[in-house]
């Protein structure tokens, strides 16, 4: 018998951000000036006078009720020692939801999140896989899964258009964590518009035990007209086939992970997150201000590297890290090419508990800007 492993999308009340002022034109690498840029990075400035004539035609008027997407499912541990028999069944489905403050966007989904939901096995796995397009789909969709041995990692035999339905089972053969994501021409085309997620392939058994685990996944968005127009934007060919993005963003906005949506964790646990890299472009430098890795698995790799600052995570990798905390406090995850915060590349892990100044203290503070937090 096949287990049943079926992701819906999840719901819940998402709030909007205000407005901030212009983001500052160099960055400052102290620790309280990035906080400020990474909190102002989740809420780009709206235009300040009206966009070209030319621009007006590529946005549409914002939606009133326009919410952030919901998160994306996180699968739980495994932790089985024997192979099983798996099913997942994922949905293409278009969605319209808020970009940034004032901005709103088209994004095409695996199952109404950006990332798409985490598909977690065991290795040994038969895992049948059935990937629907929603009938209101635009255009064909397909899964391509980097954990997948054959062809295509999945996407020859799924190119599935609007209302079809298509199946395909695969052994998970290798651990690790791997990108899936859609591979139906134009294919960074799709990925700019977020159909991209997590497939997390456990060894027997399953890895150590944490007390936290997070799901994590960048991407750069490409939008026709200026970027800082109110209204809901298309993707941009040009600007993609340039490499030249409009926001580079954790889990599909600007904000995603901000407010009273940051990670939270209390102090003394370890935490353990599953980053991905859908780029379609970008390079990404992974980095947790504040934190050292206790341990990196190098691009999802089986093997890992201990005390480590900044992971180098390609277009189409992943891994994943491990970190235990020891101080309360706000700590920023950013990609350190900090340019990119400017464009949204932040996100936030609240850690509560009792001081720690055996291990950190403030003895004197040179200003009290606490970077606005």
């Amino acid at each position: 018998m096949f287990r049943a492993y079926i992701f819906k999308c999840f719901g819940g009340q998402l709030v909007s951000f205000m407005r901030a002022a212009a983001l500052p034109a160099a960055l400052c690498t102290t620790w309280y000036t990035t906080l400020a840029q990474a909190q102002e990075a989740q809420n780009l400035p709206a235009a300040s006078s009206p966009a070209p004539v030319a621009d007006e035609a590529l946005v549409s008027d914002l939606p009133a009720n326009i919410e952030r997407l919901p998160a994306p499912a996180i699968a739980p541990p495994v932790n089985r020692k024997k192979p099983a028999a798996v099913r997942v069944e994922l949905e293409a489905r278009p969605v319209t939801g808020l970009l940034a403050e004032g901005i709103g966007y088209h994004y095409w989904t695996y199952n109404g999140t950006v990332p798409g939901p985490m598909i977690r096995v065991s290795q040994g796995d038969t895992v049948e896989l059935t990937l629907h397009n929603a009938l209101d789909s635009p255009v064909s969709h397909s899964i391509d899964s980097h954990g997948v041995l054959g062809p295509g990692g999945g996407g020859k035999v799924t190119q599935t258009p609007p209302g079809a339905t298509s199946v395909f089972q695969f052994k998970a053969m290798r651990p690790g964590v791997f990108i899936y994501h859609c591979a139906t021409p134009m294919i960074p085309y799709h990925l700019s518009h977020g159909m991209y997620g997590l497939m997390v392939v456990e060894p027997p058994g399953g890895w150590p035990k944490v007390d936290r685990e997070f799901y994590v996944m960048e991407g750069d968005i490409y939008l026709k007209g200026d970027r800082i127009q109110s209204g809901v934007h298309e993707a941009a060919v040009d600007k993609m086939v340039n490499e030249t993005p409009d926001f580079v963003v954790f889990n599909g906005s600007a904000g995603s992970l901000s407010k009273e949506r940051a990670l939270k964790a209390k102090v003394g646990e370890t935490v353990r997150i599953f980053f991905g890299n859908a780029g379609p472009n970008a390079v990404s430098s992974f980095h947790v201000i504040g934190e050292i890795f206790d341990k990196v698995h190098p691009e999802g790799a089986t093997e890992t590297l201990s005390n480590v600052q900044s992971t180098l995570v390609p277009a189409g990798g992943a891994t994943m890290v491990e970190f235990k905390t020891q101080v309360p406090g706000t700590y920023i995850l950013v990609d350190h090419s900090l340019g990119r915060l400017q464009k949204g590349a932040a996100g936030f892990l609240d850690v509560e508990g009792p001081p720690n100044p055996k291990i950190f203290q403030s003895i004197q503070q040179g200003s009290q800007d606490g970077g606005g937090h």
